[in-house]
């Protein structure tokens, strides 16, 4: 008898290890249904603009007082750094990036979300093994017929322990492979997760250097605007020296007085925006307003970078984490079809339970004590009023809309590029031209005073010449802050250079002793 047992418990773990292995090839073999993810292919095209490349050129080579020449040159091709922004060779943006990158807030919130993906990943992965779990049992109990005995008799002999150690496994096999496509999807959204986070880096490097840009653009404003006020306030006082003796009539000083008010007006917003744009570059470091940065940037101290690269177009798919995230959606959407399909077909599951039963521990170890179970079984729909088949078709048009989603996505990444690219055209031309009338106003304004102390002009003359300066001054500083922008832009419109980053966040390590349990 016992050992009858003992066979028969060999022959169904064998039976068991040969089923569950089986299933877990099937599982593990079997093609997945729905469709397999196809990368999309690149656009098929050879330049971002109409017509060829032209590279941004100075009317008459003229050459800015700050920075050098504004001419720059495109190199087709050319890869571009991981830290473009060294570029502007700035050692205070340079440092002022580091900082936002070591402790901006939604960066590290980016980091987390990646490594909540991943590990999604790998807790979907364990779908496609058994399970193991045991449930001992201990249990007190009594015999029936107590009330029937002698007094005489002893209560305990009709009071007994049952010890019951016992192990389950259970096990899905993937036959259709609906858990191997689920993992494809939560693979899919990790991919994209990482490509989130370059482009969370990327806009974070790109409003850094913008925002110092800016920063400079309105240093170089109030610089000319209180440049324009001493030279109005010097000739207000000189009008009110020539009214004193009679030399102009008290309109004239009138007139200087409310051209010089104008100009002070103009000196609080500016104050305002500076005061502002500082605290923007705090919050980009991830500090508080009352902890301010203690960089400061002028339009004189950033260099502009003269040779841009600009790479091809058909890597431009590859380079944009804009891209590279629309196409990971797309491979998710596609493998959720997979998912929905597999839901529609029979799923299996084979489940076994082993163990032993003795009223005293010592007796467990016996061979006629021990138990098992093999249980295999299938579900499949019949009538469920066509609610798998719909959410079916919903994951197919997910797919339609991620598949439009990328398309789009592609095309703005080009026209991202070319936009900067014409926007670099025009500015070379636009420094160019506002430097040469910095220049121009600036001579002619002092040769219109000198004339009207010599009492050769009137003082309308010296009005309109300084209203020209101003005009000229701040349209200078705000196409060289212009042309710095739209080269940060083309590399920001380029992907940034993430394939050539080497400062890439390690996740934390692991700390729990038991994973696997």
């Amino acid at each position: 008898m016992v050992a009858g047992s003992g066979r028969r418990a060999r022959i169904a773990s064998r039976l068991l290890a040969g089923a569950l292995g089986a299933g877990l090839c099937a599982g593990v073999s079997a093609c997945a249904v729905g469709p397999n993810f196809v990368p999309p292919e690149d656009p098929p095209v050879t330049r971002y603009t109409k017509e060829p490349l032209r590279n941004p050129s100075a009317a008459d080579a003229i050459a800015t007082r700050q920075g050098g020449s504004a001419d720059q040159s495109f190199v087709a091709g050319a890869d571009i750094p991981g830290a473009w922004w060294k570029l502007f060779r700035s050692k205070a943006l340079n440092r002022l990036v580091e900082e936002a990158l070591a402790n901006n807030p939604n960066l590290e919130a980016a980091q987390a979300s990646l490594r909540i993906a991943q590990q999604n990943v790998l807790a979907q992965k364990g779908t496609l093994f058994p399970t193991l779990s045991a449930t001992p049992q201990v249990q007190g109990a009594r015999a029936p017929g107590l009330d029937l005995q002698s007094p005489l008799q002893n209560d305990n002999r009709y009071l007994y322990s049952l010890f019951t150690p016992q192990v389950a496994v259970t096990f899905n096999p993937d036959v259709f492979g609906g858990n191997r496509r689920q993992i494809e999807a939560l693979e899919a959204q990790a991919e994209n997760q990482r490509f989130q986070l370059e482009a969370a880096y990327l806009s974070l490097t790109a409003n850094v250097v913008t925002a110092a840009i800016q920063e400079a653009s309105l240093r170089a404003q109030i610089d000319a605007t209180k440049r324009v006020i001493q030279a109005q306030t010097e000739v207000l006082e000189l009008y009110n020296k020539q009214l004193k003796l009679g030399q102009i009539a008290g309109a004239e000083v009138v007139q200087q007085q409310a051209a010089l008010s104008l100009s002070q007006q103009l000196l609080p917003p500016l104050e305002k925006q500076l005061a502002q744009q500082r605290n923007l570059l705090t919050a980009l470091t991830g500090r508080l307003p009352s902890e301010e940065v203690a960089q400061t940037f002028t339009l004189a101290a950033l260099r502009l970078p003269t040779k841009l690269p600009v790479s091809l177009p058909s890597r431009l798919v590859q380079q944009r984490p804009d891209v590279k995230a629309a196409e990971a959606l797309v491979q998710q959407a596609s493998a959720n079809v997979g998912v929905a399909v597999a839901n529609r077909l029979p799923q299996f599951t084979i489940s076994a339970t082993g163990g032993a039963s003795a009223v005293r521990i010592a007796q467990l170890l016996n061979p006629g004590a021990g138990f098992f179970t093999v249980i295999g079984q299938a579900a499949a729909p019949i009538f469920d009023a066509g609610t798998l088949y719909r959410r079916q078709r919903a994951s197919e048009e997910a797919l339609t809309q991620a598949q439009a989603q990328y398309r789009a996505t592609v095309v703005g990444a080009f026209q991202n590029v070319a936009d900067a690219l014409r926007a670099l055209q025009a500015d070379a031309s636009a420094v160019a031209a506002a430097s040469a009338a910095e220049k121009a106003t600036g001579e002619s304004l002092g040769l219109i005073r000198k004339q009207f102390e010599a009492g050769a002009i009137n003082a309308t003359q010296v009005l309109i010449a300084q209203q020209s300066y101003l005009s000229a001054l701040v349209t200078s500083a705000s196409a060289r802050a212009t042309q710095y922008a739209d080269t940060a832009a083309l590399f920001q419109a380029l992907g940034g250079g993430w394939w050539n980053r080497m400062d890439v966040a390690t996740p934390p390590p692991e700390t729990d002793p038991a994973k696997f349990l």
